[in-house]
């Protein structure tokens, strides 16, 4: 039977009312003068069978053979008011009925009536009554009756503890008139409570579980969230006559949820990004306004350079405010370029004070400051301010702001670790690229770098801008197998032996095949010490690429060679593109291959472009969209070099993400024209060297430069004679004219020149140690035909 079933057929008279219960009416002398139709019914006897009978026939006097019911009454025989008494029926079994006794006073023989009814029946009918009793004064479900007329005319002991006064004061009043300031905020539903009732009233569909929010007559100063049921009443005969409110207060419950989302929102936003200005505003975007008016963060200076600050109790930390967000105003992060914002400072006996010399949170009134902790370190603070008329943090709103604030710690410290790889990264990258490229009278440059590790910011790939020798320029990529750390570490030791012999002033192919060699050796070592029994081995440097090339501005030509690497990109003055048939070679540690290189003659304005395929390969393209695509960008003959890096690496790399570490290096060469350039052939023989001086004199007097005459006659005059005395003819002596003056002396000997300190009886050997001390630098480079000594000096003050 369901509950409103069993509602509707309850009597609240009960069982042993007279009207629907057995009833026998005795005498005197307990004999049986009047039987109901309910007693015929009960106990099978017609009234004439039992009428004159006396009682005791079936209501025998046999107490030992009167069980008890379980969990019961002891049942007792006499015929004394209201008893459990076990009765005979007309076919001989046994009923255990519930029975009654009232006096009838008066004249007459009737004496009193016996009214009785089967016990089961009695225990269902209390069971009901039982049930009533508690939803009326035990259940925690506020309950109450509304009429027609939306007036209060009946509730529990819950509603009335809701309300916080006797149902006699508030009896009669409208729901609107107890809950003025309430709503329901489940949507698709009316939102007061006067036009839910007429809802119901009106259409006679219940509306369950609706989240009315309000502050209740007993608690007027917190709201509170009730889940609220309403359904109409009506009579046996259908009429309305009201309605019934169910209540039921969800705060705590919803409270617990809002804390779990809250938790849920903090695990989306909170460590998201290895930055610690982020993570600071972070949680101060999740917690407001939902849990708190206000939420400042302060974290140690020291934290925000990657470091960890100095242990203490003290409560003396240097402080800085990198987030602030208030439900009232703006946010204010940290300032741009992560060193947070203004210093804070709390003075002693400040709730941030004695969190900083506890190590523990401290709860003031409405103000919350939980220590951002790591480890044995503290970080900072997070300070969490409620208005003045709202209740203070309870104990799981504490416990709330722990978990954030633990979180928030764990991501800031893990972005500071960040912080600190990353400046050692990127000081590593400073060191190992050129950062500012000189001017040179060769060139002019331009450089763009993508590593694809944007975390640390460093890559594999490199380039380089190396001055040579007679206003000669070399230029280098490379590309390193992997990323990161290892990759860039590789990529350095490789752009340092490529400088060093550069500075050699060593041919492409020689420098390429030097490098392939050290790396080789690099690798065997590396297999020696680490390597398996199948020869394998872990060296980033094998297999590495790389592109070498010379531009020598006086004859306009290009020598280059390349070791696996992709050919430059040549686009001449006119704007034709083209890709040297260069050849490939083999990638460095390799051997067994050798290396050529090519030479070609640029003509002025012509463009140069050094890449690592980075730039030109894709996982949604081949390398020939790549290069169709750079092609198409360098060809445009009216940006400068800047322009144009930007317009490839916005074309080729749009949203700044490559699979590959990525190096662009363009270059426009330039010329020294005759104006700067003088050159004479002399022969080797010991009247050249007068020759030479005259001629070297007079271009300095050309060139308004007679203060650098008596050392530069000393400097070709050694020079001249040291071709003359150890090296065949025919020579070659150039001046040129560049941001100094270079001197140089060309033969067709290889005898390698060297300082050396002569003895005071020695006649000789002092010449290179003169020229040594009378310019900036000097050296020696090597060709097919020959070597050419050279020297550098600078030019004398202006003025």
């Amino acid at each position: 039977m369901s509950a409103w079933n069993a509602a509707q057929s309850a009597d609240f008279r009960g069982p042993l009312d007279v009207t629907r219960a057995a009833t026998a009416v005795v005498d005197a002398r307990d004999t049986v003068i009047g039987w109901s139709p309910a007693a015929e019914e009960l106990l099978g006897y017609r009234p004439h069978e039992i009428v004159g009978q006396p009682l005791g026939m079936i209501l025998p006097s046999r107490s030992a053979s009167v069980p008890t019911p379980a969990g019961g009454p002891p049942l007792v025989t006499p015929l004394r008011g209201n008893e459990i008494r076990v009765a005979r029926h007309r076919d001989g079994h046994e009923l255990l009925l519930a029975t009654a006794v009232c006096p009838l006073p008066g004249p007459g023989t009737a004496e009193r009536v016996v009214v009785a009814t089967e016990l089961k029946d009695l225990r269902v009918w209390e069971t009901r009554l039982a049930l009533l009793h508690g939803l009326a004064t035990q259940s925690p479900v506020g309950l109450a009756i509304y009429d027609t007329d939306l007036r209060l005319t009946w509730c529990n002991t819950a509603y009335e503890r809701e309300i916080g006064r006797p149902f006699a004061e508030f009896s009669g009043l409208r729901a609107d008139e107890l809950y003025a300031e309430g709503r329901f905020v489940t949507q698709g539903y009316p939102r007061t409570l006067d036009a839910v009732m007429h809802h119901v009233l009106d259409t006679g569909e219940p509306i369950l579980d609706l989240h009315f929010l309000g502050r209740p007559p007993s608690d007027p100063e917190t709201d509170h969230l009730w889940s609220c049921s309403y359904y109409r009443l009506q009579d046996a005969d259908g009429h309305v006559f009201g309605l019934c409110e169910d209540a039921f207060d969800i705060s705590d419950r919803y409270k617990a949820q809002q804390r779990l989302a809250l938790l849920v929102e903090a695990g989306r936003g909170i460590g998201t990004a290895l930055d610690v200005l982020v993570t600071a505003e972070k949680i101060t975007e999740v917690a407001v306004p939902e849990f708190a008016g206000t939420v400042t963060v302060d974290l140690a200076k020291a934290v925000l350079e990657g470091d960890v600050p100095a242990t203490g109790g003290s409560g003396e930390m240097a402080l800085v405010r990198v987030a602030c967000r208030s439900a009232a105003g703006e946010a204010e992060g940290g300032s741009a370029g992560g060193r947070g914002g203004p210093p804070v400072a709390y003075p002693p006996g400040s709730p941030q004070h004695r969190s900083l010399s506890s190590g523990g949170l401290v709860l003031d009134d409405t103000t919350l400051v939980v220590p951002l902790r790591a480890g044995n370190s503290t970080l900072g603070l997070v300070t969490f301010v409620r208005d003045t008329d709202k209740a203070t943090f309870d104990n799981g709103e504490i416990a709330l702001a722990d978990e954030l604030v633990a979180r928030t710690a764990v991501s800031i410290d893990n972005a500071r670790r960040f912080t600190r790889e990353r400046t050692a990264a990127l000081a590593l990258q400073r060191q190992l690229l050129p950062q500012h490229v000189p001017r040179q009278s060769a060139v002019d440059l331009a450089h763009r770098y993508l590593p694809t590790d944007d975390l640390s910011g460093v890559g594999g790939d490199w380039f380089d801008v190396i001055p040579l020798s007679g206003t000669r320029v070399g230029l280098v990529v490379g590309d390193v197998v992997g990323h990161g750390l290892q990759a860039a570490a590789t990529m350095g030791r490789l752009r340092t032996t490529v400088r060093a012999f550069a500075q050699m002033d060593l041919a492409p192919d020689e420098l390429l095949t030097r490098l392939d060699d050290l790396v080789g050796q690099s690798a065997e070592e590396q297999w020696g010490e680490l390597g398996t029994l199948d020869g394998t081995f872990d060296d980033v440097t094998t297999g590495a690429t790389c592109l070498y090339a010379v531009y020598d501005p006086v004859s306009r030509r290009c020598v280059m060679a390349r070791a696996g690497h992709l050919p430059p990109a040549v686009v001449d003055p006119d704007g034709r593109l083209s890709f040297p048939d260069l050849p490939a070679g083999p990638p460095l540690g390799l051997g067994g291959l050798p290396f050529e290189s090519m030479e070609i003659e640029l003509p002025v304005g012509s463009l140069l472009a050094l890449f690592t395929d980075g730039l030109v390969e894709a996982r949604d393209r081949d390398i020939d969209h790549g290069l169709d695509t750079l092609g198409r960008v360098l060809s445009d003959r009216q940006a400068s070099l800047e322009e144009l890096c930007d317009r490839a690496v916005s074309e080729l790399v749009p949203d700044g993400q490559t699979a590959d570490d990525t190096a662009l290096l363009l270059v426009r060469t330039r010329e020294l024209g005759a104006s700067q350039v003088a050159e004479w052939e002399l022969p080797a023989e010991p009247s050249a060297v007068s020759h030479a001086r005259g001629l070297a004199t007079g271009q300095l007097r050309d060139w308004g430069l007679r203060e650098l005459s008596f050392a530069t006659e000393l400097v070709v005059s050694e020079l001249v004679t040291n071709a003359v005395r150890y090296a065949a003819g025919p020579l070659h002596l150039r001046l040129i004219r560049d941001r100094t003056l270079l001197c140089e002396v060309a033969d067709t000997g290889h005898t390698s020149p060297h300082l050396r300190h002569s003895g005071e009886d020695d006649e000789g050997g002092r010449g290179l140690f003169i020229v040594a001390q009378l310019v900036q630098r000097w050296g020696t480079r090597y060709t097919r035909s020959g070597k050419t000594i050279w020297t550098e000096q600078a030019f004398p003050p202006a003025g």
